[in-house]
């Protein structure tokens, strides 16, 4: 008989960082950090693990969405999903009824996003590889047999994929030692969030200098005098050559945003991260135009590979962020990193919540290797939380990312943090703690 898929878990695993407003910033004052932690068990006993991020009561629906999910997946055959995971991913997100609730948007799209990244955790693990070791070894045309061009084809048609990756081979090899040996870039949000006092944001910052960083970032967006207050004493604590990106977390109106960049202005801003609603093309494009040269970055919030297309198309960023869990998985991360090669946009992802450092960083190296073929102008997000609840921790070694070496996406958690953390029973949720 052959091996199938028996279940499909999902956890509810929140951790309390609103008590020391870890994760604080304009729209979320008070997260607290938390994953829909989903496993896929096959009746070979086998497992594979992906998460959806949340800052707390999200949780619930985003839980009740990896469920709704379960029936499309539970009896496949194993060899089936991991030999086509194009078509895995087309079940997932398609679906008749479930993608009335997008589509390709929202939790729905989140669930199906977290579901399949434990398809390719599992595949990985069958395979011993990492993430982007796994990608890498692929070739052109399996790359792009992963990605649906329905959507895309005005912005990059499959022949034109085939040869960004074909064009990037050459001296993949030298590449791919290199990045054993140095790592990827890295910036820290860690001594920016909103909710710190003025003298906890000027210790982590030069303390993140200290540590090798050359880019911190602060969060900005609530209150103009405070914005400007902070700005100056990161400034000063880091000195003229730091660079220092600053994050809206998108609390203004474009003219708003316009008018709060110019007074924040003559501390240098490196990039201006969502000034507005992440819905907002040419919201973003009209800021971009009046801010320069402050760049401007978005995408954590992107719904889908669509999104990413069109702010490319309108030239309306500077950077492009894109997240492990917010669109559905890594078929639909493959295609944001080839339409940000065709237009030539960096891309630094957007990390800091419950895993994410820890899945990420799988496709920054994959894109250095196999399709940008350069970490110019890139770097990812690190922030000093929560990785001691993973199997496969990141490590940060003079301000940069240590190449993960462990089989998988990155998302297994320890079996003991799921058990202490699961909400609302877990240990760590009783009164008093």
């Amino acid at each position: 008989m052959s091996e199938v898929i028996t279940a499909v878990d999902a956890v509810d695993v929140r951790f309390p960082t609103s008590r020391e407003l870890d994760g604080s910033d304009a729209m979320n004052p008070e997260p607290d950090y938390s994953a829909a932690y989903v496993t896929i068990r096959t009746s070979g006993d086998d497992e594979g693990y992906g998460l959806a991020f949340t800052v707390g009561r999200g949780n619930d629906v985003q839980v009740a969405a990896v469920r709704a999910l379960a029936p499309l997946v539970v009896g496949l055959p194993v060899a089936d999903v991991l030999g086509d995971l194009r078509a895995f991913s087309e079940r997932l997100t398609g679906d008749s009824q479930l993608r009335w609730l997008g589509p390709h948007k929202g939790v729905m799209h989140m669930a199906a996003g977290a579901v399949l990244n434990a398809a390719w955790d599992l595949y990985a693990r069958r395979e011993g590889k990492p993430l982007w070791r796994l990608l890498a070894d692929m070739s052109p045309e399996q790359l792009v047999g992963l990605v649906d061009f329905r959507y895309l084809r005005d912005a990059l048609t499959p022949e034109e994929a085939l040869d960004l990756l074909r064009r990037a081979r050459p001296g993949r090899e030298q590449r791919q030692r290199d990045l054993v040996a140095r790592g990827y870039p890295a910036y820290t949000t860690t001594p920016g969030w909103l909710g710190y006092t003025d003298e906890k944001l000027v210790r982590l910052a030069r303390e993140a200098v200290a540590d090798g960083f050359d880019l911190i970032k602060l969060k900005v967006g609530a209150d103009q005098a405070a914005d400007l207050r902070r700005m100056a004493l990161a400034r000063s604590a880091v000195g003229p050559d730091i660079r220092i990106a600053i994050d809206a977390n998108q609390a203004w109106g474009v003219g708003q945003a316009v008018g709060r960049l110019t007074s924040l202005a003559p501390y240098e801003p490196y990039w201006i991260e969502e000034p507005t609603s992440p819905d907002d093309v040419l919201g973003h494009a009209a800021i971009r135009r009046a801010v320069a040269p402050i760049k401007v970055a978005t995408g954590e919030h992107c719904h889908n590979q669509v999104m990413f297309k069109q702010l490319l198309q309108a030239q309306a960023i500077d950077i492009l962020q894109l997240d492990a869990t917010r669109v559905a998985g890594v078929n639909e991360n493959i295609a944001i990193l080839l339409l940000a090669a065709k237009f030539g946009v960096p891309v630094c992802p957007h990390a800091g919540g419950v895993g994410l450092c820890e899945m990420v960083q799988h496709l920054a190296m994959f894109d250095y290797l196999a399709v940008s073929g350069t970490t110019q102008g890139r770097v990812i997000e690190y922030v000093d939380h929560l990785h001691q609840h993973f199997v496969d921790p990141v490590v940060i070694r003079d301000g940069r990312y240590v190449t993960p070496e462990g089989p998988g996406v990155g998302a297994r958690m320890r079996p003991e943090s799921v058990t202490a953390y699961t909400y609302p029973g877990g240990p760590q949720w009783q009164p008093g703690r």
